[in-house]
């Protein structure tokens, strides 16, 4: 069974960091790409960033380009995102998520974590 654990969500004032971890088990972690998608109120859940199996790409959504970073642990079958100069408008539920391809985590990923809040004040 496949579980994908996030964890390091939390209040922080506009301008701080934050960095998100993503626990994975029951799969074998370096087969899957990973990624990380928000979803705010009254909004659809959008893509946030991913990274290949091996961590040798990434790719970033425009609105996090410059202030967000990626990275994943095969040996602790983890994957981070660290978070800088953190808005208010990424306020958010923020969730991991697990593809074996890059296309497939682009589009439709089949397995995804419950999610963890991040709350930025102004």
């Amino acid at each position: 069974q496949v579980q994908l654990v996030e964890s390091g969500g939390g209040l922080v004032q506009a301008g701080g960091s934050l960095r998100l971890s993503c626990a994975a088990s029951g799969l074998t972690f370096d087969n899957y790409a990973m990624g990380w998608f928000r979803q705010a109120p009254g909004k659809e859940r959008e893509f946030v960033v991913a990274i290949t199996r091996s961590g040798s790409s990434t790719v970033y959504a425009d609105f996090v380009k410059g202030r967000f970073t990626i990275s994943r642990d095969n040996a602790k079958n983890t994957v981070y995102l660290q978070m800088n100069s953190l808005k208010p408008e990424d306020t958010a539920l923020y969730y991991c998520a697990a593809a074996l391809s890059w296309t497939g985590l682009r589009s439709t990923p089949p397995y995804w974590g419950r999610g963890t809040q991040v709350t930025v004040s102004s």
